[in-house]
């Protein structure tokens, strides 16, 4: 294997293994594709009622329209190539488009993570500075926010994506994932590459992209609920906001860090299915939550509602 060190071995496919030894798994993918439609509608709404209604042109509301087109990006780098896959039994993937597919997937889940860093920054500031909130937190100050995010996200990801293109893959080409999975793939190239770059980008960026964000998240929200109790303002409308902000946090850390901090006593199963849900459940639930839980969005969404009516049903009256 002396040549290996000058030529590096690119397989023309890869093979995506999915689910192994489970009965009547087409279910789980009807599943998946009712939930990925349900995204899509409720996201899409979400943009749009915050690009109608002028009343919610705030910082706030930019961070969570970025939150919404990620969720639509994150279901549709997913899901149609799963059910695409797996339902029509077209596992083979060629290795361009496999790096293609790795570095979609996450590039959208790392962007969840860092929107909701993003708003649990903007209730921070509201709820614990909130004479310097319009100072510390304007249209241009998210904007920014958001750029650096999408940049920092698409930097992290483009140094393992990088590591890969020099490995060489001499023996399997079964990637046992549901989609062309970062350590599954790596793993592949052991026996021939060295793989310790890839192995500590794998170790890395779950820090920088889960970990530090979720510690973040918990020291704001410590300081927000310290600062509700301290303040003798109104503390439901604050607590309702919050309340909603938490359940998505909820949603999407909890079982993406017992995956990934269990990973090596985890079933590849179980680690396919609790990856996957963790992939679609929280776009699916994010509309939801915000429209059941913010008291402004459901106004907006009231009246947006209201006026298509008007429009709609105005016509056949007249008549």
């Amino acid at each position: 294997w002396s040549s290996n060190t000058t030529t590096i071995i690119r397989p023309p496919y890869f093979y995506i293994s999915g689910f192994t030894g489970i009965p009547n798994m087409k279910y789980y993918y009807v599943f998946l594709s009712l939930v990925y439609i349900i995204s899509l509608m409720g996201n899409t709404f979400i943009m749009i009622v915050i690009y109608v209604d002028q009343s919610l042109h705030s910082p706030k509301y930019i961070a969570v329209l970025n939150l919404a087109f990620t969720d639509i990006c994150e279901t549709t780098a997913l899901v149609p190539k799963v059910l695409d896959m797996f339902l029509f039994g077209r596992q083979f993937i060629s290795y361009d488009q496999c790096l293609a597919n790795l570095f979609f997937v996450f590039i959208f889940l790392f962007m969840q993570s860092f929107n909701l860093t993003i708003l649990s920054y903007d209730r921070l500031v509201a709820i614990c500075l909130p004479l310097r909130y319009h100072m510390l937190v304007s249209h241009r100050s998210m904007f920014q926010l958001i750029g650096a995010a999408w940049a920092f996200a698409v930097l992290i990801l483009l140094i393992p994506v990088g590591f890969i293109t020099r490995l060489s893959f001499c023996g399997s080409v079964v990637i046992n994932s549901y989609f062309c999975d970062h350590y599954p793939l790596f793993s592949l190239a052991a026996p021939c590459s060295d793989v310790l770059p890839n192995d500590v980008m794998s170790y890395l960026d779950p820090v920088v992209v889960l970990y530090i964000p979720m510690v973040f998240i918990i020291a704001s929200y410590v300081c927000i609920i310290h600062a509700l109790f301290t303040i003798t303002l109104p503390k439901d409308r604050a607590m309702k906001t919050c309340t909603s902000h938490l359940i998505l946090v909820a949603i999407f850390y909890l079982p993406i860090n017992i995956t990934y901090i269990f990973s090596s006593f985890i079933p590849t199963n179980i680690r396919i299915i609790n990856l996957s849900l963790t992939s679609v459940l929280p776009p699916m639930l994010n509309p939801i939550i915000y429209v059941l839980k913010t008291e402004e969005f459901k106004e907006s969404s009231k009246r947006l509602l209201k006026s298509v009516a008007q429009r709609t049903v105005g016509p056949v009256k007249l008549a």
